[in-house]
């Protein structure tokens, strides 16, 4: 019986200062125009100490010269403030000589639909239409992938197929980003089924195709994505290096690792199948999720030798392997190896060195990890500091790490749902009244920001407040939880 690739055949696979130290009552009108990451980092961190009312003179009557590329680092910076986001985007609007580009429109519709705000998200659209700046296929990308994320497919789809009543035509590109959407949330019969409805009308391709594949590869139905595949061949389309990297890796991730290798082998034989630098990174994951180190460290030394270079998403693959599944000082080996070769670690594999060294106890050295991301101008992100924070939390080191909080309330990265959810659960662990009282201020600090914690996050503590005798403080919670519409049904007192 042939195997699933013999039943595939391929044809050709083929701002604003940085030398000024800003204060938080130094005053816009004063700075010169902002040049790099540095100024719009600075920027970004005046603006969340400015008042509503002292944003707007300051945006009204300074000096700066605000751009589109400034705009969007200044939103990138603010990603996890979302309320002051929209605020500076609104009044900036109001500029005299600046006018917000269709990137930065995108930027803010996606901050608004990340907090849920659609009324926002709408009004935004509707002032894009009118600037003639959009809306355009990104745009509801974002929009429709913001629904989906938020449990809403239905209302993602019709928003999709009402593409053009808001003067934006679709194409099979955004047919194929939809699917896409889709299926990374999991929800790939929905996917299929409109596949299925609207192939025909967008003239699906094998990049189509390959999207629903992966889709049921990613929730391990490996078979379903072989069917798919095979109905791609019978509509006349040939299967790309592509798919078979899709199907490499859905053997990986259903466990399949026999079948895996068997498939790798055949991949090899075919002479019109040229593997390139992502087959042997699948390859090398694959093995070392497994556990078979020793298979994966022979991949790799093959994949160099036959002249493929790693890419550093094959080093940041091998690293988090070993950091794993064998040792973490066997990781930063490679890790140093990497270096020498003249390749420029990013923040993905500083985070894996990172959380390696976390794993097993090492936290100073995951520090100095962290310093030495500034030093190679590799800014941490927020994964990099809830690694951190999450693993002092685990050992009980509360002090830390809220130093480490506070670090990213210094500008460095603003915190996300998760820090908050980490920290705040961590305040329990020692039962004490002062660290209840940080999980309060936590807890309000993120509903400002824009996040909406769950049910049971809020009555924690809201109950730890009113059972360590904080009753003033337990108001204060009550008016942050009605703000985001979710007052609880009874106290237990």
């Amino acid at each position: 019986m042939l195997s699933p690739l013999h039943k595939l055949h391929i044809r050709n696979p083929t701002f604003l200062v940085c030398s000024v130290k800003l204060s938080f009552y130094y005053n816009l009108t004063t700075i010169t125009p902002p040049a790099d990451d540095d100024d719009a980092s600075s920027l970004s961190n005046l603006i969340l100490k400015l008042d509503p009312q002292a944003l707007t003179h300051n945006l009204e009557f300074n000096s700066v010269t605000w751009t589109p590329d400034l705009v969007n680092k200044i939103l990138k910076h603010l990603w996890n403030h979302g309320p002051k986001a929209i605020q500076f985007f609104n009044l900036l609007e109001r500029h005299p000589t600046y006018t917000h580009s269709a990137a930065s429109f995108d930027h803010a519709i996606d901050i608004a639909a990340r907090l849920r705000n659609y009324k926002t998200v709408w009004a935004l659209v509707a002032r894009m239409r009118k600037r003639r700046v959009g809306p355009n296929p990104k745009t509801f990308a974002i929009i429709t992938e913001r629904y989906v994320s938020a449990g809403k497919p239905d209302k993602a789809v019709r928003v999709f197929l009402s593409m053009q009543e808001y003067g934006c035509q679709q194409d099979l590109n955004s047919f194929n980003t939809f699917l896409d959407v889709l299926c990374k949330s999991r929800r790939v019969e929905m996917a299929y089924n409109l596949f299925k409805v609207l192939k025909r009308r967008f003239r699906a391709d094998t990049i189509s195709y390959n999207i629903i594949a992966n889709g049921f590869c990613l929730l391990k139905r490996t078979p379903r994505a072989l069917e798919v595949l095979r109905e791609m061949v019978e509509s006349g389309l040939e299967p790309t290096l592509k798919t078979y990297n899709v199907i490499l890796n859905g053997y990986f991730k259903a466990g399949q690792v026999k079948e895996a290798w068997q498939f790798f082998l055949e991949m090899k034989r075919r002479r019109r199948c040229e593997m390139d630098v992502v087959t042997y990174t699948t390859v090398v994951h694959g093995f070392g999720v497994a556990g078979e180190i020793q298979k994966a460290r022979q991949v790799f030394d093959e994949m160099i030798g036959l002249g493929i270079l790693p890419s550093v998403a094959t080093y940041n693959a091998y690293i988090q392997v070993l950091c794993k599944k064998d040792n973490v000082e066997n990781a930063i080996l490679v890790f140093e190896e990497m270096l020498k070769k003249g390749y420029t670690p990013n923040a993905t594999t500083y985070n894996v060195v990172i959380r390696g060294l976390c794993h097993v106890g090492k936290m100073d050295r995951a520090m100095e990890y962290l310093d030495k991301m500034k030093d190679d101008e590799c800014g941490p992100n927020v994964q990099t500091y809830n690694v951190i924070i999450r693993y002092y939390c685990d050992e009980g080191e509360i002090e830390k790490s809220l130093k480490v909080f506070k670090r990213m309330g210094n500008g460095e990265c603003l915190p996300n749902l998760d820090t908050y959810n980490v920290l705040i659960s961590a305040m329990f662990g020692r039962k004490r009244s002062g660290d209840l009282m940080v999980a309060g201020k936590l807890l309000i600090e993120m509903v400002d920001r824009g996040f909406i914690p769950r049910k049971f996050t809020f009555n924690r503590v809201l109950n730890g407040l009113l059972l360590t005798g904080n009753q003033d403080f337990a108001k204060e919670i009550l008016t942050a939880q009605s703000r985001c519409g979710r007052l609880p049904r009874q106290l237990r007192l």
